[in-house]
């Protein structure tokens, strides 16, 4: 199999568009990986794959205090790994879509077979 096997078209030929398109989800990717690769916020990602969890609920399964867990998902939320609404006085917090769950999914239990 070819590694440009069911790549569309742009990618394989390589024309100037499609390498500009390809930098900037490089770019968008790279900010992705270092927002979850920290363990403290890859472990509210994973807490996050159950549901949709408010602050408080995040500090207290982390241990950690809730000004600390809101500065790491504004990390997250920044680089489009979680979303946030709000409901009343609290904000919760979901994965932002199946592709960041299957990601953490995946990134965990690759990491446990090490």
């Amino acid at each position: 199999m070819s590694p440009t096997d069911g790549l569309p078209d742009e990618h394989v030929h390589g024309d100037a568009h499609a390498v500009a398109a390809e930098a900037s989800a490089y770019q968008r990717a790279a900010r992705l990986f270092h927002a979850a690769g920290d363990p403290e916020r890859l472990r509210l990602l994973v807490e996050l794959t159950v549901g949709e969890r408010c602050v408080t609920e995040l500090a207290e399964v982390t241990a950690a205090n809730m000004s600390t867990v809101s500065q790491r998902l504004r990390v997250l939320r920044d680089a489009g790994l979680v979303e946030r609404r709000r409901h009343g006085k609290h904000l919760h917090y979901f994965l932002a879509d199946d592709h960041v769950r299957d990601l953490v999914h995946n990134a965990v239990t690759h990491a446990d077979e090490l």
